[in-house]
């Protein structure tokens, strides 16, 4: 709202004119998402504590699991909740609200927020699979199909998958768009879900994530930048980057609590929330296959999930001694702090890799 009450004053006040440029409202974003969950942590922390609303340990019958994380029993969750309050004030105060791509895409943002959080107030009502793994993925689909119609018929972003490394080779899905966008939002969605189970885990990554696409949006809204890097040239799309700089601000902001020792989890409300949001602006951007790139560290903990099912459905045999992959390494005996600080060192690296892909083509 700043943008809207303060830009249009840049005649009388020339200092003014600053809002009209996405990297100094992007760092405003940043810095105002970090403080409201730094601000408002501690009171957060100890509200949660007192209302109970505490973490219950399920770790599928993994007894060695149940002892290495026995400790965390009773540490207050839903901190998510703090990441969406800061990443929502945010983009009241920095975002342009006249820009439809940040409209959907913040509607997606709480959507999904609020079926983690149903999904973390039954578990804390004391089911511990919570609801169930249907109605997730068919909350998930249902805005995902929402954001294929917005492209399909709302946006010139168009109903087409750019082929990676390749100037001008895209894929015309047509209707069978919708099928797509369900797919990425779910798909991410679940991806940062499963990543969240050791402290600071997927915080961490999503940082480095964030900071990939808010560049990658930026240069996606620039018309110059677009064609000469032979990127989709995306109307609008400059604007999440505003978004990214906020997603990236409140994970920051929430890992000065979630870090080992964790004081508090993001539980599903915000696992949900950022890797869906992440997603949709892929979708947006049409770097959808980068996705797989940048959160590798999130595709591979999604995979290391299926291959486990699937192995153990067909062969009867593991793949892992436990599945997501963080825990194979945990039952492996490497130290959690360890796997943690690996785990957001190839993010970073992923990160830099994926920037580099913008000039492999």
């Amino acid at each position: 709202m700043l943008y809207h009450f303060l830009y249009p004053l840049k005649d009388h006040f020339f200092v003014l004119n600053v809002f009209k440029y996405l990297t100094f409202r992007t760092g405003g974003a940043f810095v105002t998402s970090f403080l409201v969950v730094l601000i408002l942590g501690k009171w957060f922390i100890q509200k949660m504590r007192g209302m109970s609303v505490r973490q219950k340990i399920n770790m599928y019958g993994v007894e060695h699991l149940e002892k290495l994380h026995q400790h965390k029993e009773g540490t207050p969750t839903m901190g998510g909740l703090l990441m969406v309050a800061g990443v929502l004030v945010a983009m009241f105060l920095w975002g342009n609200w006249a820009n439809t791509l940040i409209i959907y895409t913040t509607l997606v943002f709480v959507w999904l927020a609020a079926v983690g959080f149903w999904d973390d107030y039954v578990k804390m009502k004391g089911n511990k699979k919570g609801i169930s793994r249907s109605k997730k993925l068919g909350l998930q689909a249902v805005v995902g199909l929402l954001v294929g119609v917005f492209v399909l018929f709302d946006h010139d972003a168009s109903g087409t998958v750019v082929v990676p490394f390749f100037k001008e080779i895209t894929v015309p899905l047509g209707i069978f768009y919708l099928l797509w966008s369900a797919f990425m939002v779910s798909a991410t969605s679940n991806a940062v879900n499963f990543s969240d189970g050791l402290d600071g885990l997927a915080g961490g990554c999503i940082v480095s994530m964030s900071v990939v696409f808010a560049i990658m949006s930026y240069l996606s809204g620039n018309l110059q930048f677009s064609n000469y890097l032979f990127i989709p040239y995306i109307r609008g799309a400059g604007e999440l980057t505003v978004l990214c700089g906020a997603l990236a601000g409140s994970c920051l902001g929430f890992l000065w609590y979630n870090s080992f020792p964790a004081q508090v989890f993001m539980g599903d409300v915000g696992s949900l929330a950022m890797g869906g949001v992440l997603g949709t602006v892929a979708l947006f951007i049409k770097k959808e296959f980068l996705f797989v790139i940048a959160g590798g560290v999130f595709v591979w903990e999604a995979l290391s999930v299926v291959l486990q099912l699937v192995s153990v459905r067909i062969r009867k045999k593991k793949v892992f001694k436990a599945a997501p992959i963080h825990h194979h390494y945990q039952i492996l005996g490497i130290p959690e702090s360890k796997i943690v600080i690996r785990f957001w060192i190839v993010a970073i690296l992923l990160a830099v890799i994926s920037m580099l892909t913008l000039k492999i083509q």
